[in-house]
């Protein structure tokens, strides 16, 4: 069967797929969509961004079929994309309300074996009520509509404010159904067959698959679907909120919640809902589970001295999710067991728990050198592209850096990895383009000076 690739982090479009049985494998193209049209036309507009996805996504797999899309509402002459942030949203939703508008989506198919590639356009137009400030307001709190063109949807709680639609429904969604068959039909993608088989493949193949790993930029093989993957961090998550208390200030977890969404949602890997929670503990440490569940120690949060820090912190956790380390390290540790942690989302016997245990005690361990440094390499990434400043990462790291000289290591702490810090202040400063000094080559701990 051939693989099927869509070049979009948009969850509904993956949800559409997905209702139709189409198994495929998300790879964010990495494309900045142009939000102006000049000279162009909206449907030349939308077009040429799905192209530029598609090609992208396209030039990173040896074969398959990629399917990219671009969405944008226009309402008279101005164009409306994705909203900055929720004070964006709010002014552009309240923009739009009570007025008819065009939901233009482009979409690209690229035959990646045969060298073809389809690109068309589709229109529908909509018609919104006129909503209030309080309204808009209770809108946001049910949805994110950061992820949205026009900041709103129509499949969700939008439809409660959507009079007519004049077109095709799944354009408004995101992913117009109907055009994007004809498309497949024209490159000879027999569609009923790729169903038929997905179908197959999903009730009696549940072995090893090989994906593609946007962060690496190699074929990996992994035993688990994120499905999976999921399940084992729910179960291993309820097992840790069972031995270990939460901390009960709401203040404190919902600034590392904030924080770490924030991180997420630039991230390379926007397939999972992520989670983020604080422990009660004084042990500078930080730990990530399958499936999006990242764990902090209250003695962390309170080690960092900004915001800056923090988000370096969970974006190095966010890191290593995406890259899927946690996942490759257990399967390749725990075979059945961990096979029995993902059929048994909530563990009901002293097996599972025990299997959930453990795995949380390998995560802990750490990870291996390289994995610390490419999380390291993407927790710069991350916080910079959600707007803090990395360079908390660097400071972070050499505050705690200091301390450790100063007293023996801890067996659970933030430095229970195997680089040393001088190693990952260097990758993070090459991520950042930063000259380095020779300090940033010296690899090896030393006491201070008496």
């Amino acid at each position: 069967m051939r693989k099927i690739y869509l070049a979009s982090d948009s969850k509904a479009r993956k949800k559409l797929l997905e209702i139709f049985g189409m198994k495929f494998q998300v790879v964010s193209s990495g494309v900045q969509e142009k939000t102006r049209a000049g000279k162009a036309s909206f449907a030349q507009l939308v077009k040429k961004n799905a192209r530029a996805k598609a090609e992208a996504v396209a030039a990173k797999v040896q074969s398959g079929i990629v399917i990219a899309a671009d969405t944008v509402v226009v309402e008279g002459k101005r164009l409306f994309g994705k909203p900055e942030n929720l004070a964006d949203a709010a002014k552009m939703l309240k923009m739009l309300s009570g007025k008819p508008q065009w939901i233009y989506t482009g979409i690209a198919v690229i035959d990646k074996d045969k060298n073809k590639i389809k690109v068309s356009c589709e229109k529908t137009k909509i018609y919104l009520d006129k909503l209030t400030d309080k309204e808009i307001k209770g809108y946001f709190k049910y949805i994110s509509p950061l992820d949205k063109a026009g900041s709103f949807d129509i499949q969700g709680k939008g439809a409660f404010f959507i009079r007519r639609i004049e077109g095709c429904f799944y354009n408004v969604v995101g992913l117009p159904l109907r055009k994007l068959y004809q498309m497949l039909k024209e490159l000879d993608v027999k569609i009923f067959a790729v169903f038929l088989c997905c179908l197959l493949s999903g009730a009696f193949l549940s072995g090893c698959s090989t994906e593609y790993n946007v962060v690496t930029g190699e074929q990996e093989s992994f035993y688990y679907s994120t499905d999976r993957e999921i399940n084992i961090g729910r179960s291993m998550s309820k097992e840790i909120e069972k031995k270990f208390k939460l901390v009960q200030d709401p203040l404190m977890q919902k600034r590392v919640d904030d924080i770490g969404r924030k991180v997420a949602s630039v991230s390379d890997r926007k397939d999972i809902d992520y989670t983020f929670k604080v422990m009660e503990g004084e042990e500078v440490n930080a730990v990530s589970l399958p499936g999006g569940f990242v764990y902090v120690n209250k003695g962390l949060v309170d080690k960092v001295k900004d915001d800056n820090e923090l988000a370096g912190v969970l974006a190095h956790e966010v890191g290593h999710i995406v890259a899927r380390h946690s996942i490759k390290k257990l399967q390749a540790l725990m075979g059945y067991s961990l096979l029995r942690i993902a059929t048994i989302p909530v563990a009901k016997n002293g097996q599972v728990t025990n299997a959930a245990d453990i795995a949380f005690t390998e995560l802990l361990l750490g990870y291996g050198r390289e994995d610390e440094l490419l999380a390291d390499q993407l927790a710069a990434r991350y916080s910079k592209s959600a707007g803090y400043d990395p360079h908390g990462i660097i400071t972070f790291l050499e505050k705690l850096q200091e301390e450790n000289r100063r007293k023996p290591l801890m067996p659970k702490t933030y430095f229970k990895t195997h680089p040393y810090p001088p190693d990952r202040i260097r990758v993070v400063k090459q991520e950042l383009g930063e000259p380095l000094d020779f300090k940033d080559y010296v690899n090896i701990e030393e006491k201070k000076h008496e």
